[in-house]
């Protein structure tokens, strides 16, 4: 009876490290390089409710707009990075005139942070999961669904789709990604579906 136990509890020992083995996801080894080459934008909404979710994306664009005035020029991630350090305090009172101004009372806190990210896609370019630094707004309790871009190469102001990354923008990237690093997170698989959905409406 004892041996019987002992076979049982060994075979369900190896069917726990065996699920562990598949749902853990294998390291991207170029995550830490792209990582250190980029800054994030990450906007956190208060709930999944779907006002929450709105406002997040207006709270998005207004800080945007600021924020797009304040880099304008900047060529390096360490002014970039110097640049939304100096206005955190301006990104918070902009995000939370536009919360009060649509009628939401629960605040916002922005920080310049290292952030632990899951696989994340942007338009056509998929980044590893990893930590990374983003300049990091969050709206209320911070616990709805979030947003995201990249503030540095700047692939967050392309007009009014953010999702919609220009030739400039990839441009940015390639500068400061090397080869491989670009082909690690550019989605080819992606941009051939996207290329046949507009066709498909052509």
């Amino acid at each position: 009876m004892k041996h019987r136990f002992l076979l049982f509890g060994i075979a369900v020992i190896s069917v726990l490290c065996a699920l562990a083995y598949i749902q853990t996801p294998e390291k991207d080894p170029l995550q830490p390089e792209i990582a250190d080459k980029i800054l994030r934008f990450h906007i956190l909404a208060n709930s999944d409710s779907d006002e929450d979710q709105e406002i997040k994306k207006t709270v998005r664009d207004e800080v945007g707009r600021m924020m797009e005035k304040k880099l304008k020029g900047a060529k390096s991630l360490a002014e970039t990075e110097e640049i939304v350090e100096e206005n955190l305090d301006a990104i918070v009172h902009t995000a939370e005139k536009t919360l009060a101004e649509n009628g939401y009372t629960y605040g916002a806190k922005a920080r310049l942070a290292t952030v632990d990210f899951p696989v994340k896609t942007y338009g056509n370019y998929t980044f590893p999961a990893g930590e990374y630094e983003a300049l990091q707004v969050t709206l209320g309790e911070g616990e709805g669904h979030n947003w995201w871009c990249v503030l540095y190469p700047n692939m967050c102001f392309q007009g009014s789709v953010y999702e919609v990354i220009g030739e400039e923008a990839d441009e940015a990237l390639r500068e400061v990604l090397t080869k491989e690093e670009y082909e690690d997170v550019f989605d080819s698989e992606n941009i051939e579906v996207r290329f046949k959905f507009l066709e498909y409406f052509q």
